[in-house]
């Protein structure tokens, strides 16, 4: 029987193979050895990601990699997807096989169809994927012999592909955990939650580079605006402040109503020069927003930063059985209470002595004096973008 050594291995072998491409992969070069002419093979899932819907890995024969392609929200309104076996299959069918070799076959003529053709592919099928709890996704398998797939090929698919559901399923749930994870916590944060810290008080002390901040006038635009222009003009504004950030290193740790927390580790040399250059770049896409919301009619939108460096806590705090991985000291307080202070100065990005002087920038910046804050007994030396600074054009909301 040709499936049960390939069999076996998809069982018993498989194992320490954490990726499924990999496993996809070799699985249709054991098939090919043991005389199943497979000449290309996909893998479609429907992932749990907030930018994707899908995702597919597809081998063709003599590649020693998957290639894996993800698909975007609304690619199942397209013209591409409407006309395609995939949405057939999608819609219910239980299985999809054309003859490509025949010109006389039955069935809609899809654009996918004329593409293997072309390629010398003469059979090609879908047949589902069944994970727990009714989740189908979705294994395509073309051949490339004349006359197609045999009837004992059919049966060594049919032997396979149990086993292949309960390994993909495997790994897409610990892909899934993973992705869910990064999407809310951050790819460190979900890096330490999976390598064990999830016990309350767990953690560790780390310097870091700690950025603060706050959208100006939400409350009073939550009262004025309709709900849905809210949730877009939240959308853009932490897309122009997030996506430098994490470009530049930084790790996006909470999102609190309308403001945020990041730090930037000083294990990174770097730390204190990312952060400037996220705040540069955060500047200019907000200045790009706001000029998107006047052509809305809507006014400019205004924002405050505090910048401050020093040893935060890393780690999980909260109730029993509700934790969060966050960081917490006094270096978090002081950031939070300079951009408090923004409100005051206005001015919509200040950063303390200490950072400045750590980032050794004090050149590009205006010394504003010393300011006391809450929570400190001394005043703090704050330092703002000068007019000489490559960012005094870009403070939007000042």
């Amino acid at each position: 029987m040709r499936s049960r050594k390939i069999l076996d291995w998809l069982i018993n072998e498989t194992r320490g193979e954490r990726f499924i491409d990999n496993i996809f992969v070799e699985m249709c070069e054991r098939l090919v050895a043991a005389g199943v002419p497979v000449a290309r093979a996909t893998l479609h899932f429907r992932i749990h990601h907030p930018q994707w819907i899908g995702a597919r890995i597809l081998w063709r024969k003599g590649l020693s990699e998957a290639e894996l392609q993800t698909y975007e929200y609304g690619i199942e309104d397209t013209e591409q997807y409407l006309n395609s076996p995939l949405h057939e299959f999608n819609n219910g069918a239980a299985e999809v096989r054309r003859h490509l070799d025949d010109p006389a076959a039955d069935g809609p003529q899809y654009p996918l169809y004329d593409e293997l053709s072309a390629s010398g592919l003469t059979d090609y099928f879908i047949w589902p994927l069944e994970h727990t709890l009714g989740k189908r996704h979705a294994v395509t398998f073309a051949s490339d012999r004349p006359g197609g797939f045999s009837e004992d090929d059919m049966a060594v698919f049919a032997d396979l592909l149990p086993a292949l559901a309960l390994v993909s399923e495997i790994r897409l749930k610990n892909r899934f955990a993973r992705t869910l994870l990064e999407t809310y916590v951050g790819p460190h944060a979900s890096e330490q939650i999976l390598a064990g810290a999830t016990t309350r008080g767990s953690g560790v002390t780390v310097g870091a580079a700690i950025l603060i901040c706050d959208l100006r006038d939400f409350t009073k635009l939550s009262d004025l605006w309709p709900r849905d222009d809210v949730i877009e003009l939240l959308n853009g504004y932490f897309d122009a402040m997030c996506e430098p950030i994490e470009r530049h290193g930084g790790e996006i740790l909470k999102f609190m109503g309308d403001g945020l927390l990041a730090i930037f580790p000083l294990s990174d040399p770097m730390a204190c020069n990312n952060l400037l250059s996220a705040i540069g770049e955060a500047q200019a896409a907000f200045a790009r927003l706001n000029e998107e919301n006047l052509k809305k009619g809507h006014e400019p939108l205004g924002y405050g930063i505090g910048v401050h460096v020093g040893d935060v806590m890393y780690g999980n705090i909260g109730s029993r059985k509700r934790l969060d991985f966050t960081v917490i000291g006094p270096a978090v307080n002081i950031a939070s209470r300079l951009e408090s202070l923004t409100k005051v100065i206005k001015r919509p990005v200040l950063l303390s002595r200490a950072f400045v002087e750590m980032a050794k920038c004090q050149g590009e910046l205006e010394n504003l004096g010393s300011h006391s804050v809450r929570g400190l007994d001394e005043p703090i030396d704050v330092f703002a973008f000068s007019g000489n600074s490559a960012s005094a054009d870009l403070t939007a909301g000042s």
